[in-house]
């Protein structure tokens, strides 16, 4: 119920409609927290979990492929860190006052 809360005062602060269920990449950057309703950090946050989406489907896909599956799993995890690390820091130059 609060993720519905959030997404109806988000729809209203972004004139748009917000999915019902969020994607892996839109948890991992939690689409719905913006409490500025900053467009640029909207944008920086869908960027990213886009980003996300892809290298997790792109991860799961390729789970018969014949590369070592801790190698992979390693790499993914990491990078899965990289993007929310990047999404922060983009927000931050964003959202910068000082």
């Amino acid at each position: 119920m609060v993720y519905r809360q959030t997404n109806i005062k988000m729809e209203k602060q972004l004139g748009q409609e917000l999915p019902k269920e969020l994607s892996f990449g839109q948890k991992l950057v939690g689409l719905t927290f913006n409490p500025s309703g900053d467009q640029k950090v909207q944008k920086a946050k869908e960027l990213c979990a886009e980003l996300a989406d892809l290298v997790n489907q792109s991860f799961y896909e390729g789970q018969q492929d014949h590369q070592p599956l801790d190698l992979k799993h390693q790499l993914f995890t990491h990078t899965m860190g990289e993007i929310l690390n990047a999404q922060m820091n983009v927000v931050k130059v964003l959202t910068l006052k000082y």
